[in-house]
């Protein structure tokens, strides 16, 4: 076994998951699976003998269920957990559980068809498990994000929206803040919205997440803030004092009607494999928001968000990345740094305090 290949142990009840799983896995030259076991007990065993870098897990299973065994993990080995289950909407406080007890990734399966499934998603499901190994466990708290997995070619905004000039926006006295998120961003975003008072300037969120997730993630979100936070819909107005949320597979832009910000809910491809995606909505605030923005990457994988970024950047918008420190996953951030699309890089506790001192010159 390859010394430096990223072990992974796979429990999962169905043997056809455990068996398609393992051979997508062991198919990446840089993954190799440790072992597979049929449900929580046995997978405490083999953890016990042999330590997994990463571990996929199934929710519903015998003797013990997949949350159950997710908190015994996390409080005895903390080891980056990738939750692969069948959810639907029923499930979406269980998948919020998951994250609140430390698993990195979810990754929605289908019901039905599951082994094609698993086998047309290789690409991004090891690319999930590669960033898992490398996550961050000290920053997961209670946080999340959930991907689509579809692998389908890796268009840019263009397909969207067609790029800004490089004209310069007349400045208002309005602003709005534009935030792009992945893994690791449902606790970051938690932070920062919640660091905010009232009155602050109207938000803009894309975080990587499936449909089925994101109208209780605003709600979770709504309850904690002191500004109101909701999923957003078609010609939401942008407005001091709250934030608004993509709908997961639907792509949000800004648009500008007069003085007044507003939202819009779009169909559309994949952007950088993901819908909603933070290239396609950075764009859309270069394009009608310019000067008067501020843009922030905050932690995930992957580089959606780096382009558009730097579009804001270019067009007068101020622009912030996460630091690698601060991040459960450098992966967003870094991009956008190494684009030098980040005018300012900050840890998150940071960001909100800057942010605010921003929209006050």
């Amino acid at each position: 076994m390859g010394r430096n290949k990223i072990k992974v142990l796979i429990v999962d009840d169905s043997a056809v998951v455990r068996q398609t799983l393992s051979a997508i896995l062991n198919s990446d030259k840089e993954i190799e699976v440790l072992d597979t076991a049929a449900d929580p007990f046995y997978a405490a065993k083999k953890i016990q003998s042999n330590l997994p870098d990463v571990i996929t897990l199934d929710i519903e299973m015998p003797r013990m269920d997949g949350l159950t065994f997710l908190k015994k993990v996390m409080a005895q080995h903390p080891i980056p957990v990738v939750i692969i289950s069948s959810l639907t909407v029923k499930g979406t406080q269980t998948a919020l559980k998951a994250l609140e007890y430390g698993a990195v990734e979810i990754i929605t399966k289908p019901q039905l068809g599951t082994k094609e499934f698993l086998e047309e998603s290789r690409i991004r499901l090891c690319d999930i498990v590669k960033a898992a190994s490398k996550a961050n466990l000290r920053k997961i708290k209670a946080k999340k994000y959930i991907y689509p997995i579809e692998v389908k070619p890796k268009l840019s905004a263009d397909a969207v929206l067609t790029k800004s000039s490089r004209q310069s926006m007349i400045k208002t006295t309005e602003s709005v803040v534009a935030i792009g998120a992945s893994t690791g961003g449902t606790e970051a975003l938690s932070e920062f919205l919640q660091a905010l008072p009232p009155d602050s300037p109207g938000i803009v969120i894309v975080q990587h997440m499936p449909e089925i997730f994101t109208k209780s993630f605003a709600n979770r979100l709504d309850e904690l803030c002191m500004i109101s936070v909701k999923e957003a819909e078609n010609r939401d107005s942008v407005i001091r004092g709250r934030a608004l949320i993509a709908p997961g597979n639907k792509h949000m832009l800004l648009k500008r009607s007069g003085a007044r910000y507003y939202v819009e809910i779009v169909d559309g491809p994949l952007v950088n494999r993901h819908r909603p995606a933070v290239d396609v909505l950075f764009r859309s605030i270069a394009k009608y928001a310019g000067s008067n923005s501020i843009g922030i990457i905050l932690t995930g994988m992957g580089s959606d968000g780096a382009l558009g970024m730097l579009e804001m950047r270019d067009v007068g918008a101020r622009t912030i990345a996460q630091n690698e420190e601060s991040c459960v996953v450098y992966g967003m951030p870094k991009e956008a740094i190494k684009l030098k699309a980040a005018e300012k890089i900050l840890p998150l506790e940071n960001i909100a305090p800057y942010v605010l001192r921003l929209t006050k010159e």
